[in-house]
């Protein structure tokens, strides 16, 4: 078994000069993969090459895959992601992954900026103050969740309630309205990872309905996690394609 031309041909795009080493020890693992992930899935998808590294890179980091995130990463930046968008993918994994799953990526990332010769930091990227991260949260929920957040802040017990502003001021406020990335690509990086760490469908769910609302179509999402597929593998896979048809039933107007 060998690779076809054309998977060939779209790995060489993202890995140019490569000699891997694993194509040495295992020539027929290798050629399977990479003609199912860089020929066959790529049939079935219309996201730009951009657009599918930036979805990959944040399954990786769902899925605590450093060693494959550092060369996704260094194809991601060769075919045009910059390092600005890289840095906002870590960024946007922290609520929804959790800082001691992220931090890693976030130090690996600075490794491969600096070896790139990219001076850091970055140039901040925060549109809010501790004043207004609040306000500003609440809007950006508002604009792509209606007023969910409001009424779960209506009516949580007291005790609680703290939740629904963390979700205002912290999860929103302080990540979704960052710049760097708009919006329609924030959400599906959230949805991305959601279906990629797995047993967050209840969340997954509020995301494709979130992901409706902004724009991304049920065929963008089910183009990237056809996409994901070969580094998520089934399980997840079809849990996410599942999800979607629950809340888009096929045929049904979007």
């Amino acid at each position: 078994m060998s690779s076809s031309k054309t998977a060939q041909a779209n790995h060489d795009q993202l890995f140019p000069n490569h000699k891997s080493v694993l194509k040495e020890t295992d020539p027929e693992f290798t050629a399977l993969f990479d003609n199912f992930a860089f020929d066959e899935v790529l049939q079935y998808t219309k996201l730009t090459i951009k657009q599918r590294m930036k979805v990959t890179l944040a399954a990786l980091i769902a899925m605590q895959c450093v060693n494959e995130y550092k060369i996704m990463l260094n194809a991601a930046l060769s075919i045009g992601v910059i390092p600005i968008e890289a840095k906002e993918i870590v960024y946007q994994a922290v609520p929804y992954v959790g800082l001691g799953k992220v931090f890693d990526f976030s130090q690996v990332t600075n490794d491969i900026l600096i070896e790139r010769g990219v001076p850091l930091p970055l140039e901040g990227q925060s549109r809010t103050t501790p004043e207004n991260r609040y306000e500003k949260g609440a809007e950006a929920i508002r604009c792509v969740a209606g007023d969910k957040v409001d009424k779960m802040h209506e009516t949580m017990p007291e005790n609680q309630k703290h939740f629904a502003v963390f979700l205002a001021d912290n999860c929103f406020g302080d990540y979704f309205t960052r710049g760097g990335l708009d919006e329609k690509e924030r959400e599906l990086l959230i949805f991305t990872m959601l279906a990629s760490m797995g047993g967050a469908d209840q969340q997954l769910k509020g995301h494709i309905t979130n992901n409706i609302q902004i724009g991304n179509d049920k065929q963008v999402m089910i183009d990237t996690i056809t996409v994901l597929l070969p580094f998520i593998g089934y399980p997840r896979t079809l849990t996410a394609l599942n999800c979607l048809n629950e809340i888009i039933p096929e045929g049904e107007n979007e």
